[in-house]
């Protein structure tokens, strides 16, 4: 079910305890919902500052006029494009992102191997309006890379938790992850849940204290009965 490194440290146990418990709450999420690695592609670009359900509209309006694939998508004019994404938000620039993506892209043929086997996180990077998180999302979901996605449920989550500061960068968080996590799919499944559990519990700005599966262990939860401390302290 789970796969981390063989470390028995403080962060080990804490973040092995989180994840066990928010899988016994939701279950496997499966994540990343689509048909294609390209669909992945796409979503993780229109996820950009909206929610999924607007993403989804957008990837159905791509579904029905034929261009969710990258040929057909680097061929019709940005406006058209622009048009066809409208319900994301941002669709004109989230269009001009796609087109330089797909630009990158079409370097590797548009070839799934090609693409998982050449592609890097730097190219990602240089593309853009598309940082860090949106990267990461690629490698890890459509490709199979071992990157751990950082968003803001995974800091809201993790600072009232009192595992980090509000000051800690994406690397920083990034590395906490990558430091105890061994394989894709326990990344996968961990951002998946924390995600899930963000939106159904630990939301911005009314969270379910009383019905947290880790309210025992956090300090924003009025529930919590001991506070963690690390054992090699």
């Amino acid at each position: 079910m789970i796969a981390f490194k063989d470390r028995e440290d403080f962060q080990l146990h804490l973040l092995k305890d989180i994840y066990q418990r928010l899988y016994e709450a939701y279950g496997p999420q499966g994540w990343w919902p689509a048909e294609s690695w390209f669909e992945i592609v796409v979503g993780a670009v229109l996820t950009q500052n909206t929610t999924w359900r607007n993403v989804e509209k957008a990837i159905d309006n791509l579904k029905k006029s034929g261009v969710l694939d990258p040929q057909k998508m680097l061929e019709i004019s940005e406006e058209d494009l622009a048009q066809l994404i409208r319900p994301a938000g941002f669709w004109r620039v989230k269009s001009k992102r796609l087109k330089r993506l797909l630009a990158k892209l079409s370097e590797y043929d548009f070839d799934f191997e090609k693409t998982k086997n050449g592609l890097t996180r730097e190219e990602l990077l240089a593309v853009n309006g598309i940082g860090p998180e949106t990267a990461d999302s690629i490698l890890l979901y459509a490709f199979d890379r071992p990157y751990f996605v950082v968003d803001n449920y995974t800091r809201r989550i993790l600072n009232r938790l009192g595992l980090l500061s509000d000051e800690a960068s994406y690397v920083e968080i990034q590395r906490v992850f990558h430091s105890v996590i061994e394989d894709v799919h326990t990344m996968k499944e961990f951002h998946a849940l924390i995600v899930e559990h963000a939106k159904r519990t630990c939301k911005k700005n009314d969270p379910r204290c009383d019905s947290c599966v880790l309210k025992d262990i956090c300090r924003c939860s009025g529930f919590m009965n001991t506070p963690f401390e690390n054992p090699t302290s």
